[in-house]
């Protein structure tokens, strides 16, 4: 009897620990001095170990050696950056620009202006599709620009019925699923056709801004700020409701970690909440790590397996990156 009590203390004992352990690591902190204002969008250079950061209210790109601890660059002349986007293929940096309508390329090496291209209104996010070699960019009161990534041309476009929040692309399928807020909707686009094949509403859609996709399990995760803080969960194939999950207030960006099966929320209230994927349709806290009030932007690199945290500048307390790694 005492044997098997022992055995069961140690097997207590071993579980709570394991729950004790902390869902994120913190492993490094850069400052980001004289950056003001928040920040938007990041792109990682994987191989290069570099992450670039829209400082969107300092009107500047952050370039950073996140292996090194080091920041490297700031490129000026920028109006509200908002979306960026890495070519490594080119070496190259994509940046978005809200406030004039451009997309400017840079020079990944050398980080000079190698093109501007307009107009976007309102330019937002933006994604790649490598095997096309198409850059999507959304803007406006609602579209997709289509870009050639060599030419750097605008090639096509597709339109929307309301200004697109972050949208994913299928690295499986040809379907693009974009965040219409202003819709309460997800807009599903065939890339091939070029036009929007499905659109799916929920009264429940309200600020629904970040998305990330369970391509596996056939699910599109979907951050809404309201009515109340929670990631909604869709079945990709049909978009019927699959159910939602509390999260921390103003998130603005989601991802999904396929390796752990974890979903990873920046969430501007002051946490970085993760849950846990325990199948297609049962979703567990596994834990919430206090940041810093207004910290929304981070970006998960699945090569690095890190996430990154844009901290905004808060009194005398500067701005600064943070790279946790999943435990």
């Amino acid at each position: 009897m005492k044997a098997i009590v022992l055995t069961l203390l140690a097997t207590v004992t071993i579980a709570v620990k394991a729950q004790e352990t902390p869902a994120l690591k913190l492993t490094k902190t850069i400052p980001l001095p004289g950056v003001t204002g928040r920040f938007d969008h990041m792109a990682v250079d994987a191989k290069g170990k570099r992450l670039f950061v829209a400082a969107l209210g300092n009107n500047t790109l952050e370039v950073v050696d996140v292996a090194a601890s080091k920041h490297l660059e700031s490129i000026t002349g920028l109006r509200k950056p908002t979306g960026v986007l890495y070519l490594p293929d080119a070496n190259q940096i994509a940046v978005a620009n809200g406030d004039d309508g451009t997309l400017k390329i840079f020079d990944g090496a050398t980080y000079k202006l190698v093109r501007s291209i307009g107009s976007f209104d309102d330019a937002d996010n933006i994604r790649y599709d490598a095997t096309a070699g198409l850059i999507y960019l959304g803007y406006g009161s609602g579209a997709l620009a289509i870009i050639d990534s060599k030419k750097l041309e605008r090639v096509g476009e597709i339109k929307l019925k309301g200004h697109p929040e972050s949208f994913q692309l299928e690295k499986n399928g040809d379907r693009i699923f974009v965040n219409v807020p202003d819709r309460k909707e997800v807009a599903v686009i065939d890339r091939k056709k070029r036009e929007v094949v499905g659109e799916w509403h929920a009264e429940k859609f309200e600020a629904n801004f970040p998305m990330a996709l369970d391509e596996a399990n056939h699910r599109v995760l979907i951050g809404c700020r309201k009515p109340v803080p929670w990631i909604f969960i869709l079945n990709s194939t049909n978009g019927g409701f699959v159910k939602v999950h509390g999260i921390a207030g103003d998130t603005d960006d989601l991802f999904y970690d396929a390796k752990r099966h974890r979903l990873y929320a920046s969430c501007g209230e002051g946490f970085v909440v993760v849950v846990s994927q325990k199948d297609a349709d049962t979703y567990e806290d596994r834990g919430r790590i206090a940041t810093r009030a207004g910290a929304r932007t981070s970006c998960f690199s699945p090569e690095l397996d890190q996430i990154y945290l844009a901290v905004p500048k808060r009194g005398n307390l500067d701005a600064e990156l943070r790279v946790y790694r999943p435990e």
